[in-house]
Parts: structure tokens; sequence; C-alpha cells
């Protein structure tokens, strides 16, 4: 009985080994490009990094590049300088930044998710042409339109962090609209269908069946979308009325061009204090972007 007992019971699989590729000299070549062209994406935030701990003179006096040492080496100083340093607390260009990309970057996800989803399953001559002028909107570069959208922002009182937002939303929908349109050709009708038939309306099918399948994309709109706002100059400063509010870029830039003499290494600090948060973010996320991509780019 005992033997029968342990033919009967399956016996465990070996796990194979896992074979390493060889590396071909292309491939080693590539690498070793790879590698340099990081080391020069990223030596100029090294750059900032190493002077936000120098003192000023040390920046100036031709010593850009130089290590800090026992004679120019400041410390934290510069960075708890930063947040007194100009007339304009730093703290309300902080809070303005993030109110602007929370809301923008939510208003931006919910309207353009609907939007590629009744795009995409409403196949209709006007759908198709609401699509490729959200594909066209990607190629115009906000430097053609910036003169008329100043005048129309102001017209319409959208100077304020309140209601930027609705401008971003213009310029942020061909980018998302692409994506997640690429994302619902992938998602079978029959899913629909299936809700529809258990009496779902359109906007409980979208919230409850179809933006659960679209998280991967989702979160990938969100991160590059946030990575743009976050760290946009042109559009808030030709926009905002910037006598009552300044993004960080923006705060950044009036610093550098007043105050008579210009404190650099503040000036570093303040660079280094405002990417931080965006380059964690993005460390946090990355893996979401290309699981959303290739998502996204695969029609089922």
């Amino acid at each position: 009985m005992a033997e029968s007992v342990a033919k009967i019971r399956p016996t465990k699989k070996k796990k194979e080994p896992k074979v390493k590729k060889k590396q071909t000299p292309g491939m080693i070549i590539l690498t070793v490009v790879f590698a340099v062209v990081s080391v020069f994406y990223v030596m100029p935030i090294l750059l900032v990094l190493m002077n936000s701990f120098k003192i000023n003179l040390a920046i100036t006096d031709k010593g850009f590049f130089d290590l800090p040492n026992a004679e120019t080496f400041n410390g934290v100083k510069s960075y708890v300088d930063g947040f007194l340093f100009g007339d304009y607390p730093i703290g309300f260009s902080i809070l303005w930044s993030c109110l602007i990309t929370v809301v923008s970057v939510v208003l931006i996800l919910i309207c353009t998710s609907m939007c590629a989803w009744y795009l995409q399953r409403s196949n209709t001559i006007f759908c198709k042409i609401i699509y490729y002028l959200c594909i066209f909107s990607m190629v115009v570069p906000f430097q053609v339109v910036m003169a008329t959208l100043s005048k129309t922002a102001d017209d319409l009182k959208l100077n304020t962090p309140w209601t930027i937002p609705i401008v971003y939303l213009g310029f942020g929908a061909g980018l998302a609209v692409f994506m997640f349109s690429g994302f619902v050709k992938s998602i079978p009708v029959e899913i629909e269908e299936a809700a529809d038939v258990d009496g779902a309306g359109p906007l409980r099918t979208f919230f409850q069946v179809v933006l659960p399948i679209m998280k991967p994309t989702f979160i990938s709109v969100a991160i590059l979308e946030t990575m743009w706002i976050w760290n946009d100059f042109l559009l808030p400063y030709k926009t905002l009325d910037l006598k009552q509010f300044k993004t960080i870029p923006i705060h950044i830039q009036y610093l550098n061009q007043g105050f008579g003499h210009q404190n650099t290494t503040v000036l570093m600090a303040l660079i280094i204090l405002s990417i931080l948060p965006i380059i964690v973010f993005y460390f946090a996320c990355q893996k979401y972007i290309i699981e959303g991509v290739a998502a996204g780019a695969v029609k089922g």
C-alpha cells in the first residue's frame, strides 16, 4: 500500500538552473555607450547637488567644478536660507505647485480616460475627427499659442491656481487620450456588454468595470503628467497672476534675476529641493510606465 501511494504521489520537479545569456561584443559596446550617456545626463544634477553644499564665493570664483573642502563646505545652511531668501515665501510657491499639479492631474485623468473610452467605443466620423485633433495637439508647440492663450486666460479669469488646471487639461489631453485609446482597444467589448446586461449604466460601467482594467495606463499617464506639470515654467509664467501666485520654477527664476547680489548656492539648494520630490516619485512608480505603455501598445 505504501509503495502504491508513493507511486501515485507526484514527485517534485527540480528547478532548472538559469542559463545566463552570453554578452556579444555588440551588447558590451552598447552597454558602455549608454553608461557614458547616462553619466552625461546625471552630471548636471550632481554638480548642482555638490555646489549646494558650498559657500557662494567658492561657486562664483571659478570653482564650480571643484569638490567642497574644509574652506568651502557650507553644510545645510544653504537649504535653511533657501526658505528665507527673497520677499515671497517659498512655502506659498510649494503650496501653489502642489495644488496645481494635483488638481490638473486628477482632471486630466478623469476627463481624458472617459473621452478615450467613448471615442473608441463610438466608432463614428465625429469621434475619429476628435481623436485625430487630440493627436494633432501633441505636435503644436506652446510657443505658437502662448500669446493668444495668455490673453484668453486673462479674459476668462483662468489665471489662478484653481482655474489653470483647465488650461493644463487642454494641453495634456493629447498624450493622455492617445495612451488611453491604445489601451481601450485591448479591452474586450464583451466585458462591457455583460455589465450592460446586468443593468449597469455607462458611468457605472466605466468606473466599476473599465477603469480598474485601465489601471496600468492610468498610473503611467499620472506619472508623465505629474512630471510635466510640476516642472513646467512657461505656461504658469504666461498665465498666472505673478503678483499673487508663483510656482516653484517661477520662484527660483525670480530669485535668479533680482535682489542685486546673486546667492548662487541658495539657488542650487532650492533647485535640489524642487526636483527631489519628483525624482522620488518617478523612481517609486517607474515600473508602471513600462507596464502601461506595453499594455496600450498591444491590441487584443
